[in-house]
């Protein structure tokens, strides 16, 4: 036997994806395939996509789309397409914008809105364990702002297509989070991105939490393949270590979560899916912003599932959501 050395110990396993040993060591496996196969995420015709780095220091990116037309006339903003700045899902653990689902969605919206979409990546817990995440998001922000204000010297297709006025942040699960913690920033005055102008925010299936379980949590709806038990280990992971899940970031109404009451939000698009753990959450959600008078729009697909966007963009409930995406993003 060797000098008594203990080896560390696994102390969370997140569906043998990702391990957390007991000195603080990750391990990441390669995550699991796709439920659908290639030929469900098929690419937009006449959408074009390029990476581009948003912070050098920590490597982030984020994939650009737009179509590909004519360029628009200098000054005709009649032609300028507005901005949607997306964040993908994982539970802030996991996922990437080169996810197969999310890449189509976001090909999708580039085409059908259409706009100019900016689908970033951010970093991930718990190696990067919140706010991190947010803080990408906010460089997101700032990164496009930069860009705003460069004029003719902006990345080509920003200054060639972007209506840097009509800008929209979404994002699906995690990434709806992240999308409601960038607007308290940004409406609380902790962020100013002018002359860059926020007009509104998608939340698609929310990942919210809280430390009392709603009834959909206690007992999941009939075909719900995302559990409380997937839930809780994905904010153990993301969370600083020894918050509970009424940390402010996943419990925007928590005993210690500060009141949203003073914060401006533009018009707010919340979309619930009814057979998703996080159906009670994330109406609560929209219940208690508008009993508080912010401008919120909520949309309920009662035979969906968590993430039923990015699973199955070319599905009908898919389709149906672009069009309250195309009604909204011409508020």
């Amino acid at each position: 036997m060797s000098g008594g050395h203990t080896a560390p110990q696994v102390v969370e396993d997140y569906r043998g994806v990702i391990q957390l040993f007991s000195d603080g060591t990750v391990v990441r496996s390669n995550a699991p395939a796709p439920l659908q196969p290639p030929e469900q995420f098929p690419d937009v015709l006449g959408v074009q996509w390029k990476d581009v780095v948003y912070d050098a220091t920590l490597g982030l990116k984020l994939r650009m789309y737009r179509m590909a037309v004519a360029t628009p006339v200098a000054g005709d903003t009649e032609r300028r397409l507005p901005v949607l700045v997306c964040f993908h899902g994982g539970g802030y653990c996991l996922g990437t914008f080169e996810k197969p689902g999310f890449h189509s969605c976001c090909q999708r919206l580039a085409s059908e809105l259409p706009a100019v979409v900016l689908s970033a990546d951010y970093r991930l817990g718990p190696e990067h364990r919140l706010p991190a995440a947010i803080d990408d998001g906010e460089a997101v922000l700032s990164w496009l702002r930069g860009h705003s204000l460069l004029g003719p010297g902006a990345d080509p297709w920003l200054a060639e297509s972007a209506d840097f006025a009509r800008v929209f942040i979404a994002g699906e699960s995690a990434g709806g989070n992240l999308a409601h913690n960038v607007a308290v920033r940004l409406g609380s005055g902790q962020l100013s991105i002018d002359p860059v102008r926020v007009v509104g925010y998608i939340l698609l299936t929310p990942f919210f939490g809280g430390a009392e379980r709603t009834a959909t949590e206690a007992e999941p709806p009939a075909g719900a393949f995302f559990t409380p038990e997937m839930s809780d280990k994905l904010w153990r992971l993301s969370l600083p270590e020894g918050a509970s899940r009424d940390h402010p970031v996943a419990n925007p109404f928590g005993p210690d979560s500060p009141s949203l009451m003073t914060v401006a939000f533009p018009t707010v698009l919340v979309v619930v899916a009814g057979r998703d753990i996080l159906h009670d959450r994330t109406v609560h959600y929209a219940a208690r912003l508008k009993g508080m008078e912010k401008p919120v729009e909520l949309a309920v697909f009662e035979e969906e599932k968590h993430l039923f966007f990015s699973l199955q963009p070319w599905g009908e409930a898919a389709n149906e959501l672009i069009q309250i995406m195309k009604r909204f993003v011409r508020i």
